[in-house]
């Protein structure tokens, strides 16, 4: 069984609920150091876990920075409205934007997200 990605976060229960609201998913796991938000009918999770000192990546990549080793893709049918619903639970719109139909965004513990319109 595929679980899905594990992110490292300095506070895992509150990125865990962050991405719960965002995706309107159930937490499903809370313990110290580690949180888990199942899509429903538990075909995928995405973890946190908690991580020591923890440096958030930079996006774009810049040399000698921590940069994104993965981030997460969601598709969304009005990106105007999904953008608008990430920055008011806590996400940060991205400076750089580098296509027309996608937001770059970070998430609270700085990881870069990506909201896709959906083109049909």
């Amino acid at each position: 069984m595929w679980w899905g990605p594990a992110l490292e976060a300095p506070d895992p229960g509150a990125l865990a609920r962050f991405y719960a609201a965002l995706l309107e998913w159930p937490l499903v796991h809370e313990e110290p150091g580690t949180a888990v938000v199942g899509a429903p009918g538990g075909a995928c999770f995405l973890v946190f876990q908690q991580a020591q000192g923890y440096r958030a990546p930079v996006w774009p990549p810049r040399a000698g920075e921590q940069r994104p080793m993965m981030h997460l893709d969601f598709q969304v049918g009005d990106l105007e409205d999904a953008v608008g619903e990430a920055l008011a639970l806590g996400g940060v719109l991205a400076e750089h934007q580098p296509q027309p139909n996608v937001r770059v965004l970070f998430d609270p513990a700085g990881h870069p997200f990506c909201l896709c319109r959906d083109e049909g």
